[in-house]
């Protein structure tokens, strides 16, 4: 198999140290690991594949060109230099939010639309974390039943906001923590905070308006309509989303959780047994790559409707898996 080398921009943050945890753990064909990080981190030390790799500048990642670019170093980083990695001949997958809405850009979770990637693509968006579970949960059931419109509450993670938010939550609950900036502007431990991201005009946040515009963007359907609210919780295992979705096409109970069960959904794993207390819970979630389905029931109040109940680790298939996903289809279908 060829071998090809890769950098990992953002190397010494949350997510950019999950990008390297799932490239080993899913033997991505790396030749030569390029980890790069802001001037703070350069010379620092990186253990993979039984080997030892220094921390180097961005401009030193570019200059080394390297095969494959994954980026989570924040949408200011990336718009400066995710088309420098692409001039040197690097394909970028992006984590942050900069290219996810350029219409001369791929939006992909390859599980469901990885087939509009091409030669030409050399800067690719990753979506939104809140988004990428939803859309793989929801994929099987707009092929089958053709999704006219969803409602979305979500229960995200401290993880979500970086080391930031988690050292909050420690700090708040006398634990042990970093001497970091809050990242939020209420206590979150003991708390929910109904606001991620910032607002907008019309009264959501952009968190809220990422999930519905994405949504459009990776389906390929601007028929569907979507209206969400992002909420903060104090759990650190992952995020959770409660989804009503309505078809165009009415749907058996049966059919939807046998489409679960029976790999139709790749990536999502069917967890729905209320009887014995069997449902989609963050602490189960956390370190998994699997988007686990549960609490599925006919919403009685409208006809074609569907309740659901979704959670997964918003590090990894959220952000890191999805990311090295891609870059996977890459090598296996494009490059």
């Amino acid at each position: 198999m060829k071998q090809y080398r890769v950098a990992v921009v953002g190397a010494t943050g949350l997510v950019g140290s999950k990008m390297i945890e799932v490239l080993a753990e899913e033997n991505f064909p790396v030749a030569e690991l390029i980890p790069c990080a802001s001037e703070r981190s350069v010379g620092k030390k990186i253990q993979f594949q039984g080997k030892e790799w220094t921390v180097v500048s961005l401009e030193d990642g570019v200059k080394a060109a390297p095969d494959i670019a994954i980026f989570s170093a924040g949408a200011t980083v990336s718009k400066e230099w995710a088309p420098k990695f692409a001039e040197a001949g690097s394909r970028v997958v992006d984590n942050s939010s900069c290219w996810r809405m350029d219409p001369t850009k791929k939006l992909v979770v390859p599980e469901i639309n990885g087939a509009v990637l091409t030669k030409d693509d050399m800067i690719i968006a990753n979506p939104n974390c809140s988004t990428i579970q939803m859309v793989l949960a929801l994929a099987p059931l707009h092929r089958r039943y053709q999704i006219k419109r969803v409602v979305v509450s979500t229960y995200q993670s401290v993880t979500g906001s970086g080391m930031k938010g988690i050292h909050q939550m420690l700090r708040e609950r006398g634990e042990k923590a970093q001497d970091l900036p809050n990242a939020y502007p209420h206590q979150i431990d003991r708390n929910v905070i109904p606001h991620i991201d910032s607002f907008l005009e019309n009264g959501y946040t952009k968190e809220e308006m990422k999930m519905t515009n994405e949504t459009v963007k990776i389906f390929g359907d601007e028929n569907i309509l979507l209206t969400a609210t992002t909420v903060r919780v104090p759990v650190t295992g992952g995020h959770s989303e409660s989804i009503n979705v309505e078809f165009a096409n009415d749907y058996d109970l049966a059919d939807v959780k046998a489409i679960y069960a029976n790999g139709e959904a790749p990536g999502c794993v069917l967890c729905d047994d209320p009887a014995n207390n069997v449902y989609p819970m963050p602490l189960d979630a956390f370190g998994r790559n699997e988007v686990f389905v549960g609490r599925l029931r006919r919403d009685f109040s409208a006809p074609k409707c569907l309740n659901m109940w979704i959670v997964a680790d918003n590090l990894r298939i959220g952000a890191a898996t999805n990311a090295v996903h891609i870059a996977r289809y890459l090598i296996d279908n494009v490059l």
